[in-house]
C-alpha cells in the first residue's frame, strides 16, 4: 500500500532510526524500507522457480506460489509499520509502488514463459500497471487524486488471482480450479483496463498530485 500519510522524514544514508519510534533522522536501511526490499527480491527467486518447474508442478512450484503469497500478502505492512513508527522515508515511497510492480510482473512474465498465459493478457496488464506508474510520476506531480475502490479492488483481485494460478491446487482440488482461474483472469483484466482507462481521465482533470498506486 502507498505510505504517505505524513510527511518523509529527515534520512542521510544508513545513519539513523532503525525501528524505533520519534522524529529524529531516519535511515534509509530503517525495517520498514528492508521489508519492502525483501519482497522485491522474493520476485526472481519466485520466478525462477516457476521457470524451472516448467510446468510439472513439482515442489519447485509450490515454493513458487508460497513466496508469491508470502510477498503479496505482506503487502501493506512495510507502510503501516513506517506510517506507526515514523519511519516514511523518500526511498520507501519510491520503493513501494515498485515492489508491488515487479512482483506482479514477474508473475505474469513466469506464467507466460512456461506457455499457461498467452502473452496478450501479459501484455495489457503489464502496459497498464507500468504506464500509469509513469504517468503517475511524469505527469501529475502537481496533482492529487485519492486511491479509488475500483483501484484497491483490482489489486486485490491480482493478487488473489496470481496466487491461485501459481499454486498448482488442481492436483488436489481437481480441474476445476482451472475454470476458476480463467474466470479470476478474466476479471482482473475487465478490473485493469477499466481501472487504468478512469485513472487516466481523472489524472488529467486533477488539479494536483495522485495518492493512487
Amino acid at each position: 500500500m502507498a505510505r504517505p500519510e505524513s510527511s518523509p522524514q529527515p534520512s542521510s544514508g544508513l545513519r539513523g532510526r532503525f525501528i524505533a519510534a520519534g522524529v529524529s533522522q531516519v535511515s534509509n536501511a530503517n525495517i520498514a524500507n528492508l521489508i519492502t526490499v525483501v519482497r522485491i527480491l522474493v520476485a526472481p527467486l519466485f520466478v525462477w522457480l516457476v521457470v524451472i518447474d516448467d510446468g510439472a508442478n513439482s515442489g519447485a512450484r509450490w515454493l513458487a506460489g508460497l513466496l508469491f503469497v508470502a510477498a503479496i500478502a505482506t503487502d501493506g505492512i512495510d507502510g503501516a509499520l513506517a506510517r506507526r513508527r515514523n519511519l516514511i522515508t523518500n526511498t520507501g515511497i519510491l520503493l513501494d509502488p515498485i515492489a508491488d510492480k515487479v512482483l506482479i510482473v514477474g508473475a505474469l512474465g513466469a506464467l507466460w514463459w512456461v506457455g499457461e498465459l498467452p502473452l496478450w493478457i501479459v501484455l495489457v496488464i503489464v502496459v497498464r500497471e507500468l504506464g500509469i506508474t509513469v504517468f503517475r510520476f511524469v505527469v501529475l506531480s502537481d496533482r492529487v487524486i485519492p486511491a479509488s475502490r475500483g483501484g484497491k479492488l483490482k489489486t486485490i483481485a491480482q493478487a488473489v488471482t496470481l496466487s491461485s494460478w501459481l499454486i498448482p491446487t488442481w492436483i488436489v482440488l481437481g480441474s476445476w480450479v482451472f475454470v476458476l482461474n480463467w474466470v479470476l483472469m478474466a476479471i482482473v483484466v475487465v478490473l485493469t483496463t477499466w481501472t487504468g482507462i478512469d485513472y487516466l481521465v481523472k489524472g488529467l482533470k486533477a488539479p494536483e498530485k495522485t495518492n493512487e498506486r
